[in-house]
């Protein structure tokens, strides 16, 4: 017996919409904050089975850091207002929020690195993720990436999401490594 569209539980996965990747923060995503409307639209719609939003919540010495020898600036640093959600997400609309780049050593672009994202999604029964968040070519993109490796289906909300484009080409590069792996960008 084959599932309907109507059978799939879905679930929208909202990665690392924090402080930090937005403008103000830390490691701005430029025009970060304008997928606020998405993704309310998206919460609105009711047809999510689970809400899950992941955060970047690197310990203050993270070896991505630049005084680390990493390549980026101390962001998201736990316990910061910086790693918090920003503002514009519901709280009360999240049903579970994902953790991850917590140890050290932990790249954490993922939201399935290290963390129990997979378990979550299949105690809730999701077979098809949503993805929207930042950012496209690093985080949205890694998280796109294992979900589909682990058999999950993705659909990545090209209106959701924004990049931070390190080189010219890398959103669409990234959009095309998700096309790839069988995930659809709508």
């Amino acid at each position: 017996m084959s599932q309907t569209d109507d059978d799939v539980r879905e679930a929208l996965v909202i990665v690392d919409f924090q402080n930090d990747f937005t403008p103000g923060g830390a490691l701005p995503v430029p025009e970060g904050d304008e997928i606020a409307p998405r993704v309310r639209e998206l919460l609105d719609s009711g047809r999510f089975e689970v809400v899950i939003a992941t955060r970047d919540w690197h310990p203050a010495d993270h070896a991505s850091f630049e005084q680390q020898g990493g390549p980026w600036p101390p962001h998201c640093v736990q316990g910061t207002q910086g790693a918090e959600l920003h503002a514009s997400l519901p709280r009360d609309r999240i049903d579970v929020i994902v953790d991850a780049g917590r140890e050290p050593d932990a790249e954490g672009y993922s939201g399935f690195e290290r963390t129990e994202l997979e378990k979550v999604l299949r105690s809730y029964g999701v077979q098809r993720l949503v993805v929207v968040g930042l950012a496209t070519d690093y985080c949205v993109r890694a998280t796109a990436v294992d979900a589909l490796r682990l058999g999950f289906e993705v659909e990545l909300d090209r209106a959701g999401v924004r990049g931070i484009e390190v080189h010219e080409g890398d959103v669409e590069r990234a959009l095309e490594e998700v096309r790839a792996a069988g995930g659809l960008v709508a």
